[in-house]
């Protein structure tokens, strides 16, 4: 009988009444529990304060210890909080309960090399998601990511950017439910990307939004697919290899060979449906034949896997360098061959662009949670009849304004690393010359070391001959036994079963 393999979720809080029922044991290994999950939360919340914070009431109140010379500035710190809070209490709070809500989708923006990933993070702030969520608040367009309806389309690595990052999100409006749809409406409604772009870091900006039928679409579950782009110097790689190399990556395959296992979060499907992958020139560059054009892999599927791109790139690099032959993407791939990962490192995240999502015309979720809707939600359901062969997306709204203002702060960026490039390529052309004129030696194509975030070997070892990680099977099973995994019988299987006793 197949198995399911599932995260053992253990209830975070219990309720007075369950906890009457744990005996002295159970709740005093609770306790301990908590209190290690205390102390590892202190520890992290510690190496990220800076010594502005430690000079806080809060800071004294969460860790004690505070020396005699601090208590002063300490206790000033603490009535400056005070005062600042009272005055925020005087402030008139936001009337929720009387505010309107649609449902949009909303699409981002983003430069991501100087931020720790997309997706909000316990021991860090400076995520992309986070400073979008500051500004929502502040901007009292959502009263709480909790009561938001909010998904994303994406979680972007570290360092990792976005040209086309879209979320699914319930933003106040002005208009009841009823005519939030209405030209009029729509052309009157709040400016929502200018107004959060005032608030936002100038590499975090909103592109544009669309107004929603369904309050139950969800851009993370009703994107049909994802185009990625990571873009790389020619160097001495050989792009033909390279583009042959692509072609044996379209398939609909498992992908555990090209990505990093995410075992203990429940990942045990590693098949992906890899639709293309392809590598171009840059538009804006012409046909030089030079080490330095600019080259970059397209890649669309309908979701990836963890590090995924990064390990393909990884292999491409390896396939243009003649390292390995294009047929090294079919051995990956035949994992009744090689059902073992060979050792090797990703390439970086710098050069990676989340650059369009595709969305399904209507969604396929047909509940969301109940927190999660409003009164919109009443309104969808009361005109289901008659809206069932009508779409859920309509068409993205701009500001020529806010278009405008983007364009504005990415040319500003622009220039910053142009001109950093340029003076950057003319060093290079001196030394170029200057080698080639002392010693009669053609330069080394060294552009793409950067790109493999691994020591160079002196002897390289090809992929098939080198150490493999652990199967997918031992990592179930290690997993089992420290119970953050359970392995359930298929409910098909069990079906199946009971009509056989039958």
């Amino acid at each position: 009988m197949s198995k399911k393999v599932v995260i053992n979720k253990r209830l975070k809080c219990l309720s007075r009444e369950e906890l009457e029922q744990l005996s002295k044991t159970e709740l005093m290994d609770k306790v301990v529990q908590l209190e290690a999950y205390n102390f590892q939360l202190k520890n992290l919340l510690q190496k990220k304060l800076t010594e502005s914070d430690r000079n806080t009431g809060e800071y004294s109140m969460l860790f004690g210890g505070v020396e005699d010379g601090q208590v002063s500035s300490t206790s000033g710190a603490g009535q400056v909080a005070e005062k600042t809070t009272s005055k925020r209490d005087k402030q008139r709070k936001f009337d929720w309960a009387s505010a309107h809500k649609r449902h949009v989708l909303l699409k981002v923006t983003y430069f991501g090399w100087d931020y720790q990933g997309f997706a909000c993070q316990e021991d860090s702030n400076d995520t992309i998601e986070a400073n979008l969520f500051r500004a929502l608040i502040r901007t009292c367009l959502i009263e709480s990511r909790a009561t938001s309806n909010y998904h994303r389309c994406g979680r972007t690595d570290k360092e990792v950017s976005a040209f086309c990052q879209v979320i699914s999100i319930d933003l106040r409006s002005k208009y009841a439910p009823d005519v939030q749809l209405q030209p009029e409406s729509l052309a009157a409604e709040i400016d929502y990307c200018t107004l959060l772009n005032r608030v936002l870091p100038k590499d975090i900006q909103c592109v544009s939004w669309m107004p929603l039928r369904s309050p139950a679409y969800s851009a993370r579950f009703d994107c049909i697919s994802r185009t990625y782009r990571y873009y790389f110097p020619k160097g001495d790689l050989d792009v033909e290899a390279m583009r042959s190399a692509c072609q044996l990556l379209i398939s609909h395959s498992d992908f555990r060979n090209f990505c990093k296992m995410d075992v203990h979060n429940g990942v045990t499907n590693y098949m992906r449906n890899l639709q293309s992958a392809r590598i171009m020139q840059c538009e804006h560059q012409q046909q030089t034949d030079s080490s330095y054009d600019m080259y970059y892999l397209e890649i669309q599927a309908n979701a990836f896997l963890w590090h995924q791109i990064r390990c393909i790139m990884a292999v491409l690099l390896l396939v243009g360098q003649r390292k390995e032959k294009p047929s090294i993407i079919t051995d990956l791939l035949d994992v009744e061959k090689n059902p073992c990962k060979p050792q090797y490192t990703p390439a970086i995240g710098l050069p990676l662009n989340l650059f369009q999502c595709d969305f399904r015309s209507n969604t396929t979720r047909r509940t969301a949670a109940p927190e999660e809707l409003d009164e919109a939600m009443e309104i969808s359901a009361d005109n289901d009849v008659n809206t069932a062969l009508e779409s859920d997306l309509t068409d993205w709204i701009h500001s020529e304004e806010n278009l405008q203002k983007l364009i504005e702060n990415v040319q500003c960026e622009w220039t910053q690393y142009s001109v950093k490039c340029s003076m950057i390529r003319n060093v290079l052309q001196n030394l170029e010359q200057l080698l080639k004129s002392k010693f009669d030696v053609e330069p080394l194509c060294g552009q793409v070391f950067r790109l493999q975030d691994a020591v160079k070997p002196r002897c390289y070892q090809p992929l098939l001959q080198r150490k493999r990680c652990e199967s997918l099977e031992n990592r179930i099973e290690h997993f089992v036994k420290k119970q953050r995994l359970v392995v359930k019988p298929d409910l098909v299987d069990i079906t199946e079963q009971c009509k056989g006793d039958k």
